[in-house]
């Protein structure tokens, strides 16, 4: 008898923009687990967010200001970094309109820096 086990494919990384929130879903959180915040960025010209994680150990440090740093809650089946200002820039820098519907985005984890990169243009 031959037998092929099912292996479901890995599920993508899909980073929720809210107004006053954003959002990763359970895989996009993997890579947030440990954090004890996060770096918010942008990158106008390929219009993507990047997230970098920080230690504890990284937070602390004072080589950072602390106005770069932002608290991320790490759920079991999601994670969350709440700045209705960043997201409110992100709005009004790409046109993104976050009435009352949320906008999903594909995000990819960039593993030589360690920072995860949402790209606007991948919208789900």
């Amino acid at each position: 008898m031959e037998i092929t086990w099912f292996n479901e494919k890995p599920k993508d990384c899909i980073v929720t923009l809210a107004p006053g929130n954003i959002t990763l879903n359970k895989p996009a959180t993997t890579f947030f687990e440990s954090a004890y915040s996060v770096m918010l960025g942008i990158e106008k010209t390929k219009q993507l967010i990047i997230i970098k994680p920080l230690s504890k150990a990284d937070a602390m440090k004072h080589d950072i200001p602390e106005s770069n740093k932002y608290k991320i809650t790490v759920r079991s089946s999601y994670g969350r970094v709440t700045n209705k200002a960043f997201v409110e820039e992100l709005s009004e820098l790409f046109n993104i309109k976050l009435d009352a519907v949320a906008r999903k985005f594909k995000a990819t984890w960039d593993h030589k820096n360690e920072l995860m990169v949402v790209d606007l243009k991948e919208e789900v």
